[in-house]
């Protein structure tokens, strides 16, 4: 690669002086810092805190609430990185991705039934069974995914479809997926282990968590990492980042992009299907769970800045941590709604997102 050291000329100068004006002109038409937003969303969780304290929640069941949020948090962070990723590969909002986390939910419930029922782990409240059905969940719910590329949105990007019509069709699967679930499992909720206990571990200044919020919490730490090494170290993650820079020349430059779309599609979904696993063992599964989180998924993935996994994983924690808070004084039904403000208080200081690749 040639040396891209310079040396400026009048002309450099002048262009120089022209970008300078224009971030100023930016700046002057109300877009704010990442520093400045993040300040402001900062104060927005304090407002939160304080009129849940206010409202009669304890200082400590504040900061419960705080730590369960950053657990949450984590779970959408699962399901928004993987959205973010097939929509920088493929340049659509995959509407049908939020069915990849009820998929995931209900095939490790399934295989819960069927496999033998072992002793709890440690002091969680799932055995070895649901680790082998989440893996299972996640090889099939990955396989599902790659299908339904190949049987129609290739077709589609093939016959050069517009965006339009490539989003329509993902609500449209959003539907189908969701219906089968519903014909399978039925429309009734649905636990891992009725009935199991599950008590909470007490910590320093009274937070109190869940063993299975812990584990929750660590997976979806570690499944982040190892999203990060893969997309910056392997070869497969380079050819992924630069298929969504320009496919085109990619593809010229000698990458299967179609191998990786593959890839992407089996990762998104694979990361989409342990999130589903996970809020199931949070709380409860049910039919549309897909659905009720796919606001929060799309809020986290637009406020961080869209192609950004750690903006995804960012702005999933925000608004993981506000729709616990907000439930301090607010009814929980309302968490969507939470996460739609907030994602368009950012839009408005910061069309971009948070982490915007330009």
């Amino acid at each position: 690669m040639a040396d891209s050291t310079m040396t400026m000329t009048d002309g450099d100068a002048a262009s120089e002086t022209g970008s300078g004006a224009e971030v100023a002109a930016r700046s002057s038409d109300g877009v704010r810092s990442p520093r400045f937003v993040g300040g402001v969303l900062l104060l927005v969780l304090v407002a939160m805190w304080v009129a849940g304290w206010f409202s009669g929640t304890t200082a400590e069941e504040m900061l419960s609430l705080t730590v369960w949020g950053v657990m949450l948090g984590g779970i959408i962070a699962l399901g928004g990185i993987g959205l973010t990723l097939c929509y920088g590969v493929l340049k659509f909002p995959n509407f049908a991705h939020g069915e990849f986390l009820t998929l995931g939910a209900y095939i490790t419930y399934g295989s819960i039934l069927v496999l033998p029922q072992t002793n709890p782990i440690w002091r969680f409240s799932f055995g070895w069974e649901l680790l082998l059905g989440m893996v299972l969940a996640i090889i099939i719910t990955a396989v599902v995914a790659i299908v339904l590329d190949k049987l129609l949105y290739r077709r589609l990007r093939m016959h050069g479809s517009p965006l339009v019509l490539l989003a329509m069709a993902s609500l449209g699967m959003e539907f189908l997926l969701r219906g089968i679930v519903y014909l399978i499992w039925g429309s009734n909720y649905h636990f891992y282990y009725s009935g199991r206990a599950n008590p909470a571990m007490d910590f320093p200044f009274g937070v109190r968590v869940q063993a299975d919020q812990l584990f929750v919490f660590a997976l979806a730490f570690i499944l982040v990492v190892a999203l990060y090494w893969m997309l910056t170290r392997t070869r497969m993650g380079k050819a992924m980042r630069a298929t969504a820079d320009n496919p085109d020349l990619a593809q010229v430059r000698g990458i299967n992009t179609e191998r990786v779309i593959a890839w992407t599609w089996a990762i998104g979904a694979g990361l989409a299907a342990v999130g589903g696993v996970m809020y199931g063992l949070a709380s409860q599964m049910r039919p549309d769970m897909g659905f009720l989180l796919l606001l929060p998924l799309f809020a986290a993935v637009i406020m961080g800045g869209i192609g950004s996994a750690w903006g995804a994983l960012v702005g999933a924690i925000i608004i993981g941590v506000a729709m616990q808070l907000t439930s301090a004084f607010l009814n929980p039904t309302y968490g969507p709604a939470v996460a739609f403000t907030l994602m368009v208080l950012v839009l408005l200081m910061r069309p971009q997102g948070l982490f915007a690749q330009n």
